[in-house]
């Protein structure tokens, strides 16, 4: 893809960490592997990419500003089973852990883009989850990339496509603590996510930080986003 470039050799991801090795930090020297989910997506996964993530996940779970967001779904408001918040660095805010600054540079460099914030979602246990959906706010889906850092509970995290055939399985990444994947090409145009739901099952809690970019190529999308409100009847606002 062209907005990808191989790493500069006298860049950030060459420098080797020299401070206290037990601090959290980012992992430089983990492999990544790509899977192509079709001819024109893929997802890169990244296990151990952060050293430290559990003290992360406990710091932002402290530390930061959580809140909810409510749903208008088919006859009533929902509110989701999640928490949410969101750091951008134009908000004059503190970022939330300095470890996330290391992160969002070496993944600017690493993929040749720029990011100007991330989201960060907080499911507190087994109860919280998130439905299959794509992230169609992003309006132009041919070249987008996410990367979804996972800090604290390992959750399935499902992949399937669209318009997937009877008995097709559904792609389970599933990150433990401290992985990072990332979705890129027309992964959100033609493949759904989903964190799933596990009620019952005491889980610890994972924190999860999302860097979303998209290069505005292509038509944009047309149709309602995740945020929609659906209502009944046929063809209105159905999941996709």
């Amino acid at each position: 893809m062209d907005h990808l470039r191989p790493a500069d050799p006298g860049g950030p991801e060459s420098v080797a960490v020299t401070a206290d090795d037990t601090a959290p930090h980012v992992d430089r020297s983990v492999k990544w592997q790509r899977t192509a989910l079709d001819e024109t997506s893929w997802v890169d996964v990244a296990r151990g990419w952060m050293v430290g993530a559990d003290e992360v996940a406990e710091r932002l779970r402290r530390d930061v500003t959580w809140g909810t967001s409510r749903l208008f779904r088919y006859d009533h408001m929902v509110e989701e089973k999640r928490l949410g918040s969101f750091w951008s660095s134009r908000s004059g805010k503190p970022i939330p852990h300095p470890v996330l600054a290391e992160a969002t540079r070496v993944l600017q460099h690493h993929y040749g883009v720029t990011f100007d914030g991330f989201g960060m979602i907080q499911y507190r246990d087994g109860s919280d989850g998130q439905g299959f959906h794509r992230d169609t706010d992003m309006r132009w889906l041919d070249d987008t990339l996410i990367a979804v850092l996972t800090l604290g509970a390992r959750r399935p995290w499902l992949l399937r496509r669209v318009d997937r055939g009877p008995g097709e399985p559904d792609i389970d990444v599933s990150p433990g603590s401290g992985d990072l994947l990332v979705l890129g090409g027309r992964a959100q145009a033609d493949w759904l996510h989903s964190v799933a739901y596990q009620p019952g099952r005491a889980l610890e809690p994972r924190v999860s930080i999302q860097w979303r970019w998209v290069s505005r190529t292509g038509a944009p999308y047309v149709g309602p986003g995740y945020a929609a409100p659906r209502q009944f009847g046929k063809g209105t606002n159905r999941a996709r």
